[in-house]
């Protein structure tokens, strides 16, 4: 993974890096506990109130920018709201996050629900609408520009296979697994690609494009918007290429999007358009998955996390181990 050439920030301080794990973390624990239980409520809502009070805990005067959705919609980390212990005198950050990405993947004990999370300064991650967004991701080391949505499957998976110097067959692709995508399924099956479906969790699908042990080469399909930019924070710092659509499929859904400012729908957007600038990115796994090793309870009663937290501005990836006494 190539160094970033973002300049370093003075507002995401290097101490903060490690202490946006702290969050994750507890929101992670704090799911692991209805793991199987078949309540995703319950398990959303255990994550969420973990994760607001970790951020209590936090010297940032924090807005949440991406969330449980708006202010009438989620009791806690709605869109707007303020997190973080020195409202008015911290640094400015904006975030954007999800406290368990996988409820139904958790409520079933599946592979590769994560507590997850980005900061940026202000006005460097999209505020993007609670709605679908057609998604088209590869991995780091290729020329830019190799992926276009206004492609088809085929052109894209042909093109990503030239540059790679293999045959089209030769190609994985990560897709989630809807009725909604049967087609594009077909269609890469038709040209020989391997098809990974998942379940849920099409953060850790982007960023597992990214890792040559899951051995995927490109991440096809669609899924919600506010992953998507996640997602793109966790490129950012790693490297990669993405294409984003937002799509709509009623008014209500047009008019959510001009409220938070985007006037052109139907436009395709790129990583830095979706997060820019100096950015932080962390995970911590609830259950098992590709990407992190879940939420486990030892003999002696605790409780072990692992993690991954990176930063756009330094292109420094941290993998998180920790032992955690939990009362």
């Amino acid at each position: 993974m190539g160094k970033s050439t973002v300049k370093a920030s003075s507002v995401l301080d290097r101490v903060l890096v490690l202490e946006m794990v702290r969050v994750t973390e507890a929101a992670a624990i704090a799911a692991a506990k209805l793991i199987g239980r078949g309540d995703e409520k319950a398990a959303d809502a255990a994550a969420v109130e973990a994760m607001r009070k970790a951020f209590d805990g936090l010297y940032i005067d924090g807005t949440v920018v991406i969330g449980e959705g708006e202010r009438d919609e989620a009791p806690m980390l709605y869109i707007g709201e303020k997190v973080g212990g020195a409202p008015g005198k911290g640094p400015k950050i904006d975030i954007a996050l999800d406290p368990l990405e996988g409820t139904t993947i958790t409520a079933k004990g599946g592979p590769n629900a994560l507590a997850v999370l980005a900061a940026a300064e202000g006005n460097n991650l999209l505020n993007a609408p609670d709605v679908y967004m057609e998604k088209l991701a590869i991995g780091p080391g290729y020329p830019q520009g190799i992926i276009d949505l206004a492609k088809t499957p085929t052109e894209n998976v042909e093109a990503l296979a030239k540059a790679k110097g293999v045959a089209p067959g030769d190609i994985i692709v990560c897709v989630l697994d809807r009725p909604r995508h049967e087609k594009l399924i077909a269609e890469l099956r038709q040209i020989g690609c391997g098809v990974v479906l998942i379940g849920d969790g099409d953060v850790a699908g982007v960023i597992a494009t990214t890792n040559p042990d899951t051995t995927i080469d490109m991440y096809m399909g669609s899924g919600g918007a506010p992953e998507g930019v996640l997602a793109c924070a966790a490129l950012r710092c790693v490297g990669g290429q993405f294409n984003g659509k937002l799509l709509f499929r009623n008014d209500d859904e047009r008019a959510r999007a001009r409220k938070l400012g985007i006037e052109d729908l139907d436009r395709i957007y790129q990583l830095e358009d979706l997060a820019k600038g100096d950015c932080i990115f962390a995970a911590t796994g609830v259950t098992d998955g590709s990407l992190l090793d879940g939420v486990k309870t030892t003999r002696d009663g605790k409780m072990t996390t692992e993690s991954v937290v990176m930063r756009a501005s330094s292109g420094t990836v941290r993998w998180v181990r920790a032992e955690h006494r939990v009362k």
